[in-house]
Parts: structure tokens; C-alpha cells; sequence
């Protein structure tokens, strides 16, 4: 049964040899206890289920907190790897440098070398064709020389052929 506040202040009973009616009384006691009794247990069911959602607030406070520190800690460590990226990035880019740098040192190094020993071999070629025709020079007077001897032989030979032949 439902029995509100209401009900029970409005409620009038009726008047008999020594007070109310006493069924009546009673009728009304029995209805307040059954009234009593039902909001008792629907307050117990309600503090439990405070409770639980109390407790199921608490773990989503609790769930809530964790991944926030989960994220906090999450996007820390992303920022140390772009840090750590970028500085490995750097260095990696500094060595590349340096390693462009050697070459292109070594590079003029040799270029240089090259040079010298085109010039030199310049040289070397031009002494070469100095002496080549200085050699060729000095044979050729020697022919030359030669020449002169074989007529000079031949003159005298045929000198002596006229000799012996006059004689």
C-alpha cells in the first residue's frame, strides 16, 4: 500500500466510548509499518546502488586519472624522440659534411697532383724532343760528315786511278 505524508495527517478516525476506533487505529499503524517498512528497503536499495556508482565513479576517476598520466607520459616520450630524432638527424647530417668535406679535399688534392704531373710530363716531353733533335742533328752531320769523307775518298780515288793510270 502507499501512504504519504498526506494521507496521514489528513486521516480522521472515528470517535467512539473511550477514544478512537481502535481497528481503525490499528488498520492505520499496520499501513504506516508496510509503508515504512517498503520505503525502508527502497532507501537500503538506494544507498547500495549510491554505493556502487559511487565506486564505479571512483574507478572512472581512477581510469580517468591513469590514462591522463598515460597520455602525459605518452606525449613526453614522443617529444624525446623528436628531440632524440632531430639531434641524431643533425649528426648525421654533420658527419655527411665532414665526410663531403674529405672528399672534396682529397678530391682537389689529386687534381692538383694531376696537374703537376701533366706539367711535368710536359717537360719531360719537351726535353725529350730537345735531345731527339739534337741526336738527330748530330747524326745528321755525322751523315753529312760521312758524305763529305766518301767523296773526299772518292776523289782521292779517282785521283789514284789517274795516277796509276799515268803511270
Amino acid at each position: 500500500m502507499n501512504l504519504s505524508k498526506i494521507d496521514l495527517l489528513n486521516k480522521r478516525f472515528t470517535k467512539r466510548f473511550r477514544g478512537y476506533c481502535r481497528t481503525e487505529v490499528d488498520q492505520l499503524l499496520q499501513e504506516a509499518a508496510e509503508a515504512i517498512g517498503d520505503l525502508s528497503e527502497d532507501k537500503k536499495e538506494l544507498h547500495r546502488r549510491i554505493a556502487d556508482l559511487e565506486a564505479s565513479l571512483a574507478e572512472h576517476k581512477q581510469r580517468e586519472e591513469t590514462l591522463r598520466d598515460t597520455l602525459m607520459t605518452t606525449q613526453r616520450m614522443i617529444d624525446d624522440l623528436k628531440a632524440n630524432a632531430r639531434r641524431e638527424a643533425q649528426l648525421i647530417i654533420d658527419e655527411a659534411q665532414a665526410k663531403a668535406e674529405a672528399i672534396l679535399n682529397r678530391a682537389h688534392l689529386r687534381l692538383a697532383q694531376l696537374h703537376e704531373d701533366i706539367t711535368e710530363l710536359k717537360r719531360q716531353r719537351t726535353q725529350f724532343e730537345v735531345k731527339l733533335r739534337s741526336l738527330l742533328d748530330a747524326h745528321l752531320r755525322m751523315l753529312e760528315m760521312e758524305n763529305q769523307d766518301q767523296e773526299q775518298l772518292e776523289a782521292l780515288e779517282s785521283k789514284l786511278k789517274f795516277f796509276k793510270k799515268a803511270k
